[in-house]
Order: structure tokens, then C-alpha cells, then sequence
């Protein structure tokens, strides 16, 4: 009763090659290249993200300290009550 999915649509003129996964080896060259690939990816990208976002926490910082500081109350405007 009708076509799975999956097998919907008759594909023609495409060759498909798989392995087997058992045929594969899992991680290799994990350390040979593997590692300082994630170095170098890490460096080249480190000096676009760290500034803006250094900059971005410290703006964030002084805007806190800012309104937490207006938000005190002044002790000498306090000391001739009873």
C-alpha cells in the first residue's frame, strides 16, 4: 500500500557509494592535526571576539556601579531629622 518514506521518488543516474562504518577509523590524525587545527582556529578568531566583548562587559560593569550608586541615599541629608 503505497511507497515508504525513504523510497518515495525513483532516483535515476545518481551512484551513491557508502563504507561501512566498521571499515572506518574513528579519529584519525586527532592529534597530529586534529589539535592544532583547534589552535589555530581558536587564535585566528580569539583577537575578533575578546576586544568587543571585553568592552561590552566593561560598558555593561560601569552602568551597573552607575545606577547603583544613584540609587544611594545621601547620609547628610539625614541628619537633622529626629
Amino acid at each position: 500500500m503505497g511507497l515508504h518514506f525513504g523510497n518515495l521518488a525513483k532516483v535515476r543516474h545518481v551512484i551513491t557509494y557508502s563504507l561501512s562504518p566498521f571499515e572506518q577509523r574513528a579519529f584519525p590524525n586527532y592529534f597530529s592535526k586534529g589539535i592544532p587545527n583547534v589552535w589555530r582556529r581558536f587564535t585566528a578568531s580569539f583577537f575578533k571576539i575578546a576586544p568587543p566583548m571585553t568592552l561590552m562587559y566593561l560598558t555593561y560593569s560601569w552602568g551597573n556601579n552607575t545606577y547603583m550608586q544613584g540609587k544611594r541615599k545621601n547620609p547628610s541629608d539625614y541628619q537633622n531629622d529626629e
